[in-house]
């Protein structure tokens, strides 16, 4: 039987005026005025919630980041870092009295670390490292700070890294060698140096070696805050460290480094899947951390697992719970943790008893994420988000779930914007199985008319759609266009158990492919519907997933594919190489690629085509698009080719984003007849 449970819309404060506003439908160039919020951190007591906001200028055609404290009571707001310059990672230190944060002054390439006194005054920089600075941690005496730094193994000193990196840039050869892979990640070259921890003084002074010389390193695709945790008696640190030597088979262990003595021990030496996000309890007993079963498999459970420091025995602590946890956050009494777990199409805040496992939601519906907790665990703050709220600060009760806004920093935007309703469904997808899907309709929705589809197919493909805002591809524009939007959680899709995400591993085609037909064919069956104006797209996988339509049967007018694959042989050896074999080797499984690769069904290529792709894109390389493109070109079919030189995976810069959107509104318009830019 079908399932619908309405969702209800955020209230949305109108400004302060006494004048009704005439609201209109969300348009990417409003959606590029809204501020974008980043994870908070709490002062120890409660009191205040630090946190960069970031702002667009389109003239510019840059974001830039601004610290921003808000009082957790009263919810005013005051900015703390100027505006134009960028400013990251605020950490409020154990004694309260500093808030270190990451930023680019004075001309910097890179970032570096900053002290703002408290008690008033202006900020101090505290490191000048050439390299740069990431992932910055304070130690709990609140006398040193911790850092990662992206450095070359074979100098010694600061000076002669600089010296390196004048001489890389100045010189007339740009030829490089690699004698190993990985060789890039996302959107960058990696290059012959390592990532190392670090640490310094508040008063300043030259940052002292942690690893580097330790025969030690953290990985060097994304390193940042999460990759290593500090003791609570800051004699120990515990470390993300890939132990693979080949580096095509990636395998992330716990490594425990003594402060003291220099020694290292690897505490999950038995399993080659990953263990990452180290966490130590309060009171310094447990290292917390997440473990996976299947090597290079990114959306395998991980299972969260603690440590007994004093005899040496892990224990897996929801081993019979059928969701992911990842980095979770210590409450001050070390008996429990709390987590935003992807939980069925929703994130939810979670807490699990440290002694037996045993979970229990903290909150229901919309999605919440990046909790942080006061000293004494009686403030709790979190990201509040949902599919008409762009990410918003808010104070939630630990133990009712009940929150209260706290952030104020988009309502008078909002209060002009129409947001159309939403709802969650569910349908029967392929083999009949229970398949759940997000569906937003047009703010002036009348259900005696008929609307078009647009159906988007999402990335991953384990990226579950949560009820969240989404900048990128964003439903309500979409909507806003005059389409009803769905957005289905497919075989695959992550937050719906194990065996629901484990069903494609071994082939990406079939049930995602079925489960879109079943999706078209349930919205086809709506009176509000007009089946004959059923549109489909999606990036990444979701892109792939839309080449894979387009050579089979379907019922759509068109297909956007953006960063698709779409010849899975040229993708075997994409961004991580060897280290992504996701459907086994080809020369042993040529079958398997065959069935699963879009580009073999080139010969029903017939419907109509947006292809979209960044030159920069190393995850999915932008041959693709262009292979995909001209495939479409020789047979004769309509399409055309959306290329940026300057974007990676995704469209980030302002202006490019909303050449994107606007773009997309025109092909589905041609097509589905939405409204026209």
């Amino acid at each position: 039987m079908i399932r619908s449970v309405l969702i209800a819309l955020h209230l949305l404060l109108a400004p302060a005026t006494g004048f009704a506003q005439e609201k209109t439908p969300l348009t990417a160039e409003t959606m590029w005025q809204l501020k974008r919020l980043s994870a908070p951190s709490v002062s120890p007591d409660g009191r205040h919630t630090a946190l960069a906001v970031s702002t667009a200028d389109p003239a510019k055609d840059t974001m830039s980041s601004r610290l921003w404290l808000i009082d957790n009571r009263s919810g005013a707001a005051r900015a703390i870092t100027a505006e134009g310059v960028n400013s990251s990672n605020p950490q409020f230190s154990p004694d309260g009295s500093w808030l270190l944060f990451e930023s680019k002054r004075e001309g910097d390439d890179l970032a570096q670390l900053y002290l703002l006194p408290l008690a008033g005054g202006e900020a101090q920089r505290l490191t000048n490292v050439p390299t740069g600075v990431a992932g910055a941690k304070w130690f709990p005496d609140a006398r040193q700070v911790a850092f990662l730094s992206r450095v070359w193994t074979d100098l010694e000193g600061w000076g002669a890294q600089a010296a390196r990196l004048k001489e890389r840039k100045e010189s007339r050869t740009s030829g490089r060698s690699w004698d190993r892979a990985p060789l890039r990640h996302w959107d960058r070259w990696l290059d012959d140096r390592e990532v190392h921890l670090y640490r310094i003084a508040v008063e300043g002074g030259e940052p002292q070696a942690i690893t580097f010389g330790r025969g030690v390193a953290l990985p060097p695709q994304d390193p940042g805050a999460g990759s290593y945790d500090i003791a609570p008696d800051g004699r120990e640190v515990a470390l993300t460290v890939d132990t693979d030597a080949s580096g095509v088979r990636p395998n992330p262990d716990i490594v425990l480094l003594s402060l003291d003595s220099g020694e290292t021990f690897n505490i999950t030496p038995n399993n080659p899947a990953p263990d990452y996000a180290p966490r130590y309890s309060p009171d310094g007993r447990s290292l917390a951390y997440s473990a996976r079963a299947i090597p290079g498999f990114y959306a395998d459970r991980a299972v969260l697992t603690l440590f007994d420091r004093e005899s040496g025995v892990a224990r897996r602590l929801t081993d019979a719970w059928d969701r992911s946890i990842d980095s979770p956050l210590w409450t001050p009494d070390s008996r429990s943790l709390i987590v935003a777990v992807d939980d069925a199409g929703t994130s939810r805040l979670y807490r699990i008893g440290a002694a037996n496992g045993r979970h229990e939601a903290i909150t229901r519906r919309t999605s919440f994420g990046s909790p942080a907790l006061a000293r004494d665990g009686r403030v709790l703050v979190a990201l509040n988000e949902s599919f008409v709220l762009p990410p918003t600060l808010v104070r939630v009760d630990p133990r009712s779930g009940r929150h209260v806004q706290l952030s104020r920093f988009n309502d008078e935007i909002l209060a002009g914007v129409a947001l159309g309703r939403y709802e969650s469904v569910t349908y029967a997808g392929a083999n009949g199985a229970p398949v759940q899907m997000w569906v937003v309709y047009p703010p002036d929705f009348d259900p005696a008319q008929r609307y078009p589809l647009y159906l988007l197919l999402h990335g991953g493909p384990h990226n579950g759609i949560t009820d969240a805002w989404a900048w990128r591809w964003n439903a309500q524009v979409f909507a806003g266009w005059g389409y009803v939007t769905g957005w289905h959680n497919f075989h695959g899709s992550s937050g719906f158990g194990q065996a629901f995400t484990d069903s494609i591993t071994a082939d990406w085609a079939t049930l995602p492919y079925q489960d879109t037909i079943k999706a078209a064919e349930w919205f086809a069956s709506k009176p509000f519907v007009d089946a004959e104006r059923m549109g489909a797209g999606g990036g990444s996988y979701g892109g792939y997933l839309a080449s894979l339509v387009l050579g089979r049967e379907h019922p759509f007018k068109t297909l956007v594919a953006h960063a698709a694959v779409y010849n899975h042989y040229t993708q075997y050896g994409a961004d991580f190489g060897a280290s992504k074999r996701r459907h086994g080797d080809f020369w042993e499984q040529p079958e398997q690629f065959r069935a699963t690769s879009p580009h073999y069904a080139a010969g029903n290529f017939d419907t109509p085509t947006l292809v979209v792709h960044g030159e920069l894109d190393y995850r999915v390389p932008v041959n693709h698009g262009i292979e995909l493109f001209n495939t479409l070109q020789n047979r004769g079919v309509r399409s055309r080719f959306v290329y940026y030189p300057d974007e990676n995976h995704w469209i980030l810069k302002p202006n490019n984003s909303l050449h994107w959107y606007r773009e997309k509104q025109a092909w589905l318009a041609e097509f589905l007849g939405g409204q026209a830019p």
